[in-house]
């Protein structure tokens, strides 16, 4: 078969051979008329590539809704907010896997949110590969390596990788040409740095596609989502609906709300399909909206697990103000310049310091009015922390330094008074320092949630507002950052607020 072009598309899958796969990779995204809007890609994803159905039967791939929506807008860089289960993952495998093969020298790399992920999505992809005809494995898509979720194509110089986002070396060393990041709000430890390092990998005009459902309005998928204009990725969002089976026995017209009226006039929904919101809502209760987006806003403010009052938190984050200053590369940022004459304190969260892990964390309030004027976070600990935090404290009068003394805080109380000679540090029963414990950490953090609530323009920073959204109840009782998230801002702020109060009623009484 001698020039496959777009007029001529009687394919047959047997007869390809390496140059006809690389005349299709530079068709891959034409829309000839004769496909109806489809892209040769997509055609050629239905032509060759097998996937297993919801009941356990190899078939051969056709793009439902969300495929095909999402093909009709995709640009070089994409971020997709989905509900569950839509196919996005299949289609990105699917149509990265038509590059690999179709385009010499490519290095494709999935990152899945855990190991079990990876393995599923390592299945689908040689799954892909398993269907090939014989003259095309036997020949430019024969593998010299094919596990540990790796297919390498010598004939061509292409590989196809998959792995976990628990790697920390993932992407390091690679040139990437296209990248796929899963479920990317559930990744685990930090993956604002995680993705960082799979950019540093990115090849010049690489194609990304970084998706995921919500999970609560924080953590780096949330951030991501909010700046993607700026950052020029293309935004996708593809509520339940847009699945077909997402439906159940149709409700009465006389059972319906106000509310799912509305719903069914604006997104054009049926009975059957209300009836199964109603079946989704009864199952996952607070979750809901989450699990099933229905919206780009109230699906990350879904989560029922939130500690804080997140209306009032979205409320304050519309109207808060930029920083003035910026120190230290914009681990200080300063809203409000000390005015002479009036008392400030420094609320310190201290960590171990290093690259890694939790950062250190301080809060500068004004005594009497408990205004935020200025916050630090940055990964130092130690003999620099304490010296940041006494060289800060000296700067906004000689303010009251308050520091949790659990753990790490012991060693920077310490240092903070013999090495940088600090003199006015806060004691709790005659010892150095904040203790929080079982009893003072829920009242602490039920005072900042009143304070959010009660005098939201107290609080001026964003990062700090973005902590609070992702503030939630964990599984094993505790509160806490969820998974991809920080809360170092959050508890300085907490013991601020609550050493504040102790200061000034010691004062009053």
């Amino acid at each position: 078969m001698v020039g496959i072009d777009e007029r001529e598309w009687d394919l047959c899958p047997e007869e390809l051979d390496r140059d006809q796969l690389q005349r299709l990779g530079r068709m891959l995204d034409r829309r000839p008329a004769r496909f109806q809007g489809r892209t040769v890609g997509m055609a050629l994803a239905e032509r060759l590539l097998v996937v297993r159905t919801r009941d356990g039967q190899a078939a051969p791939l056709h793009t439902n809704a969300v495929q095909q929506a999402f093909e009709r807008r995709r640009g070089q860089r994409n971020i997709v907010l989905k509900a569950r289960q839509m196919g996005l993952t299949t289609w990105a495998a699917a149509r990265f896997f038509l590059k690999t093969i179709t385009h010499p020298g490519t290095l494709t790399l999935e990152v899945a949110h855990t190991q079990e992920a990876a393995e599923e999505i390592f299945r689908i992809v040689y799954r892909f590969l398993d269907w090939m005809p014989d003259g095309l494995r036997a020949g430019p898509l024969r593998t010299s390596r094919a596990n540990v979720r790796q297919i390498a194509f010598p004939e061509i110089d292409s590989q196809y990788r998959v792995v976990s986002a628990g790697d920390r070396n993932a992407g390091r060393g690679l040139t990437v040409q296209n990248l796929h990041c899963s479920e990317l709000a559930r990744w685990p430890g930090d993956p604002a740095e995680t993705l960082a390092g799979l950019r540093a990998a990115l090849a010049p005009g690489a194609e990304v596609i970084l998706e995921s459902t919500p999970e609560g309005a924080g953590g780096c998928f949330y951030e991501e989502w909010q700046k993607a204009a700026e950052t020029g990725m293309v935004r996708h969002f593809f509520p339940w609906w847009m699945e077909p089976r997402y439906r159940a026995r149709a409700v009465q017209e006389a059972s319906l709300t106000e509310e799912e009226l509305d719903l069914m006039a604006r997104r054009g929904l049926d009975p059957g399909q209300i009836g199964y919101r109603r079946q989704i809502r009864a199952n996952f209760r607070g979750l809901a909206r989450q699990e099933y987006a229905e919206d780009e806003e109230s699906c990350f403010l879904a989560s029922g697990d939130s500690v804080f009052e997140l209306a009032a938190i979205e409320e304050r984050w519309k109207t808060a103000p930029e920083p003035v200053e910026r120190r230290r590369n914009g681990e200080l940022e300063i809203w409000l310049p000390p005015i002479e004459g009036k008392e400030y304190l420094v609320a310190v969260d201290p960590a171990g310091g290093g690259s890694e892990g939790d950062y250190s964390a301080a809060q500068v309030l004004e005594l009497e009015t408990g205004l935020q004027c200025a916050e630090f976070a940055g990964h130092v600990g130690g003999l620099e922390l304490a010296k940041v935090m006494t060289e800060l404290a000296s700067e906004y009068n000689q303010a009251w330094l308050v520091v949790e003394r659990n753990n790490h805080g012991s060693g920077v109380l310490a240092l903070a008074e013999t090495a940088c000679g600090y003199a006015r540090v806060y004691r709790q029963g005659g010892q150095p320092g904040w203790l929080t414990t079982s009893l003072s950490r829920p009242a602490a953090l039920g005072r900042l949630d009143a304070a959010l609530v009660e005098t939201p323009e107290r609080f001026q920073s964003r990062r700090l507002l973005g902590e609070c959204r992702s503030f939630v109840r964990l599984p094993d009782g505790r509160t806490g950052a969820q998974a991809g998230a920080h809360d170092d801002r959050v508890m300085a702020m907490a013991v601020g607020l609550a050493a504040r109060e102790m200061l000034t009623v010691g004062r009053q009484s």
